[in-house]
């Protein structure tokens, strides 16, 4: 697929151009992420895609924006997407996030699912370009088909 995403910038992107809060949102995710033991942050991450895809009513803003930062995270670990931003994403390495991409996809199918209130607000500013900015996101987190795999070998 090539160069995908800009990792956290599309986080940013998605959740500060609603207008509804600032790009700060998916860089604090990230800064708590620096400041927990080595091994939670896949917990945090899974975390803040659960809370979003468990959300049978209203879907806030500030859940969404987390889940779109947790899933970019999640994406810039797969193959054909670019590494997260050095400004805004995590200072210290990410343990293997790939385990999430289903979590991950999902969780990004929420947000963009009613009733949710960062979905409607990109729909009342013509949201187009978000959502396929999103769909795009969700692409790099399909599986890989088995003749596409890395190999450790």
């Amino acid at each position: 697929m090539g160069k995908a995403i800009g990792a956290l910038t599309l986080a940013l992107t998605v959740a500060a151009a609603s207008g509804c809060s600032s790009n700060s949102v998916g860089a604090d995710f990230c800064g708590d992420l620096d400041k927990v033991a080595t091994g939670e942050p896949e917990g945090i991450v899974r975390g803040a895609l659960t809370r979003v895809i468990d959300t049978m009513d209203y879907l806030e803003v500030p859940e969404s924006e987390v889940a779109v930062a947790a899933a970019v995270l999640v994406a810039a670990q797969c193959p054909g997407a670019e590494p997260a931003d050095p400004v805004y994403g995590p200072d210290e390495l990410l343990p293997d996030l790939t385990g999430l991409r289903d979590l991950a996809r999902h969780a990004l199918d929420r947000v963009m699912t009613e009733p949710s209130e960062l979905m409607e607000l990109w729909a009342e500013s013509g949201g187009a370009s978000w959502r396929a900015n999103v769909r795009q996101l969700q692409n790099v987190l399909l599986p890989q088909p088995p003749g596409e795999q890395l190999s450790l070998i």
